[in-house]
């Protein structure tokens, strides 16, 4: 962690999260104890209902984890963000990427640890963020020749899910768990 992280102090006040929420985390293996939660327990409603959809994304997608998680850490990279970086890397290493293929995800488009479908969700994740969800009709294609509709929509939602979150963390400056 940088002496910058170290030293930034989070916008809102870092809350307990209310018992019946930490269950409900704890009930979908997650870590009650994030500091992101924590943040957003100053709206408990709001907390709710994050916990459903990024659970959501995360357990009832037909796509692989490994995909979506390629795609997070690539945000992550592009939004510069060490909070996301720190929490995903640990979820990618536990759903089966490698150490190596993390480590080359900045160099995604010439490294041949990286599949067609890998490669066509790391590129949709850049043009979510690079060009602002503007989609090229190669890409559109490319998605529809390897993905179902419905998994097609798993992806945008995701990556889209993944740009904003950045971009709370940077707004509300929550730290990095130590």
């Amino acid at each position: 962690m940088s002496e910058e992280d170290r030293d930034r102090q989070p916008r809102l006040p870092l809350q307990d999260v209310p018992s019946e929420l930490q269950e409900k985390i704890v009930n979908l293996n997650g870590n009650p104890n994030l500091n992101l939660y924590k943040i957003l327990s100053n709206n408990p409603i709001l907390l709710s209902s994050w916990i459903d959809f990024a659970y959501s994304l995360r357990r009832n997608c037909t796509t692989s984890r490994q995909l979506r998680e390629l795609m997070i850490l690539r945000g992550a990279q592009l939004c510069q963000s060490r909070y996301e970086w720190f929490q995903h890397e640990q979820m990618a290493k536990q759903c089966g990427i490698s150490e190596e293929k993390i480590n080359a995800i900045k160099d995604w488009k010439t490294n041949s640890l990286f599949d067609e479908k890998e490669k066509i969700v790391l590129e949709l994740m850049e043009a979510l963020i690079q060009n602002k969800g503007k989609l090229t009709d190669q890409l559109d294609e490319q998605l529809k020749k390897h993905f179902t509709e419905a998994e097609y929509l798993e992806l945008i939602l995701t990556g889209s899910f993944y740009v904003m979150v950045p971009t709370l963390l940077e707004a509300l400056q929550i730290p990095v768990e130590k």
